[in-house]
């Protein structure tokens, strides 16, 4: 009901597009993805068993022009607000996108990626496999954060970010070459006191 598709998409077999979703022109999507989903929003009532009441999600999808999403991706709809994939965005297989995310143009994100509601990738931010990110957060444009790493709070554009939590990649890196010495210099530590 009420979904939208433009011109030149390709939809592969067994996608699930939710009511009230908008698909540009040019987009691809691969199989098992599922567009507008509810979001993953609840209200805990501790006086009750049953202590979760889920919220309504009230939003809606928009998937800009020329974006392409991978297999078994899931990108919730928005709970107040739309949750948006910027044109020229690509989703690798996998990629899991909360409720009311805003997601620039050009952005990449490789697989197993997670991002948390209501977060903001600003244009061209790039996020390499299984990277972690919380919600309520902006990665400023032009960001890149390397595979496995965790970002549990804003991180400036323009920048290459490593870790869990991510740091400044290039300072990570020397921090963990000096984690790997310390077996060494405490074995030469140790021979100095003999």
């Amino acid at each position: 009901n009420h979904v939208t598709i433009g011109k030149n998409c390709l939809i592969h077999a067994n996608v699930s597009i939710y009511d009230h979703t908008k698909i540009g022109d040019d987009v691809i999507i691969h199989s098992g993805s599922v567009l507008g989903a509810d979001a993953f929003y609840f209200k805990r009532r501790k006086e009750r068993a049953a202590q979760y009441d889920k919220l309504e999600s009230c939003g809606r999808v928009i998937i800009e022009d020329a974006v392409e999403i991978g297999a078994s991706c899931t990108i919730d709809k928005g709970v107040s607000g739309d949750t948006i994939i910027g044109m020229g965005t690509k989703l690798d297989n996998q990629v899991h996108v909360g409720h009311g995310v805003v997601i620039g143009k050009n952005c990449l994100i490789a697989a197993q990626v997670g991002i948390a509601g209501k977060t903001t990738l600003e244009d061209e931010v790039i996020l390499w496999g299984q990277v972690g990110v919380n919600k309520d957060l902006t990665i400023g444009k032009g960001a890149i954060v390397y595979a496995q790493s965790g970002v549990p709070a804003s991180i400036e554009g323009g920048k290459v970010y490593f870790g869990s939590p991510v740091e400044d990649a290039k300072t990570k890196m020397k921090e963990l070459y000096w984690v790997k010495q310390l077996p060494e210099i405490w074995k030469r530590l140790q021979k100095d006191k003999e």
